[in-house]
C-alpha cells in the first residue's frame, strides 16, 4: 500500500510539477491510531524555477472513541505544518496554498 501511494504521488507530481511544485518526499508512518502521511514539496517561482522554499504537509488517521473502544478509519484533512489550523481536502490543494502564502506557486 505504501509503495502504491508513493508511486501515485510521483505520477501526479510529474503531471503538475510544471505549473506548481515538486514533490521531495512522501511517507506513510505508523499503524492504527498513530498512522500519518507526510508530503514535502518545493515551490516554484513565477519564472518556473524551483525555489529553495518547501512546504511540509501532513494528515493523521481519523479515530473515534478511546481505549478499547477506539476505532480508526479513513483520514483527517491535510494540514500545512506552517499553519496547522487550516485544513485542506487533498495534499495538492494544501501545497498550492502553502506556496502561494510564500509568494510562490
Amino acid at each position: 500500500m505504501k509503495k502504491l501511494f508513493i508511486a501515485c504521488l510521483m505520477v501526479i507530481a510529474t503531471a503538475v510539477s510544471a505549473n506548481a511544485y515538486q514533490v521531495l518526499s512522501s511517507k506513510e508512518l505508523g499503524q492504527r491510531d498513530a498512522k500519518n502521511q507526510n508530503v514535502v514539496v518545493k515551490c516554484t517561482t513565477d519564472t518556473g524555477k524551483i525555489s529553495n522554499q518547501t512546504c511540509s504537509l501532513r494528515r493523521y488517521a481519523k479515530c473515534t472513541g478511546t481505549g478499547n473502544a477506539k476505532k480508526c478509519s479513513g483520514w483527517q484533512p491535510w494540514t500545512d505544518l506552517r499553519t496547522p489550523g487550516k485544513q485542506y481536502p487533498d495534499w495538492k490543494t494544501a501545497a498550492s496554498a502553502c506556496c502561494r502564502a510564500m509568494g510562490l506557486r
